[in-house]
């Protein structure tokens, strides 16, 4: 009985057997990569600040009394800094502060709170805001940068 007929259907002819090996390293390869790829977008964080950043701006806000007086520093990447009471409202007729080293100054009831919102958003005046709507749901994206009460 010849067996080396059954062997070559088997285990392939010389140039066949190289075939596998080949394809089994590729494959090896492109796993490696791909994994490496995923850790390293887990590692780097990448992708994760898609749409949730947070606004920056740097703000001085002093207290005399009752007088809240908040002064921009730095502007960052914010389009506009304002006063706001605890409720989201803003404070009186109280300017949006658009530039740095611009301030305002504003008398507070005492016993009041206030938060000072940096924001993202094409408003820039105080009366471009509505008293109905939140002041989240009217600009872009929205941080607070400071808060306290007098």
């Amino acid at each position: 009985m010849d067996l080396t007929k059954y062997r070559q259907k088997l285990i392939g002819s010389e140039e066949e057997r190289a075939v596998s090996p080949v394809i089994g390293v590729i494959l090896m390869v492109a796993i490696t990569v791909i994994l490496a790829a995923v850790i390293a977008a887990f590692v780097l964080d990448i992708g994760d600040d898609l749409g949730d950043s947070s606004v920056n701006a740097a703000v001085t806000v002093d207290e005399d009394g009752t007088d809240v007086t908040v002064t921009v520093s730095d502007m960052g990447d914010a389009d506009g800094v304002v006063l706001t009471d605890d409720d989201g409202q803003i404070i009186g007729e109280s300017e949006v502060l658009t530039t740095t080293g611009t301030s305002n100054t504003h008398s507070l009831t005492s016993g009041d709170g206030y938060i000072v919102y940096a924001y993202i958003g094409s408003t820039t005046t105080a009366s471009s805001f509505s008293d109905t709507e939140s002041l989240e749901s009217q600009v872009d994206t929205l941080t607070a940068v400071s808060e306290g009460e007098v």
